[in-house]
């Protein structure tokens, strides 16, 4: 089954609207996020890795907020379309499967090596190893999680194609999907 592409309106230069008092260059540097202001948040996924260290993981959060379940975050550039943020993933750690129902999800590698994937759909599991600079594309609806199975940490780019993404759910005999977690 072939998804439908989406059409996407076309923005011509009269259509776009600068916010009300800003100049062009206060808009632009309202949307920008540097490295210097960001710092990693290792308790975003907190409540998993308490339960096992090998949960552990931090995301660094650019655009919206993501699927980790932070609701608020005064220092990302607003979510229009998508997410993005970087995860570091420790040697050994993982992410547990889970599944996006709204939203595609990316992962590009940065720096890594042996970065295992799993999908899984209707019983069927699939596996594929990454390495820096490669990259997969999750559809939504399916299962998903990853392993680094290196020997040190990997840092990944992460997109999720909804500004807003429900956070995301877990297989039922999974044991994530017991913990139960903080509002944030």
């Amino acid at each position: 089954m072939s998804a439908v592409p989406k059409k996407f309106p076309s923005i011509e230069p009269e259509d776009v609207m600068i916010p009300e008092g800003k100049s062009l260059g206060d808009w632009i540097e309202s949307r920008t996020a540097r490295y210097a202001t960001r710092t990693l948040d290792w308790d975003a996924l907190k409540f998993q890795a308490d339960y096992d260290p090998i949960y552990r993981r931090a995301q660094m959060r650019y655009i919206g907020t993501g699927a980790t379940g932070i609701t608020d975050d005064e220092n990302v550039i607003p979510a229009e379309n998508f997410t993005f943020s970087t995860m570091v993933l420790p040697a050994g750690c993982e992410g547990p499967l889970h599944i996006h129902r709204d939203a595609e999800e990316v992962f590009f590698i940065l720096k890594g090596h042996k970065v295992r994937f799993f999908i899984e759909h209707k019983g069927e599991l699939v596996e594929t190893v990454l390495s820096e600079r490669d990259m997969v594309s999750v559809p939504p609806g399916l299962y998903r999680g990853l392993r680094n199975e290196g020997i040190e940490e990997a840092l990944m780019c992460v997109l999720i194609g909804n500004p807003k993404p429900v956070t995301p759910t877990y297989p039922p005999d999974h044991p994530v999907s017991q913990i139960k977690r903080d509002k944030k």
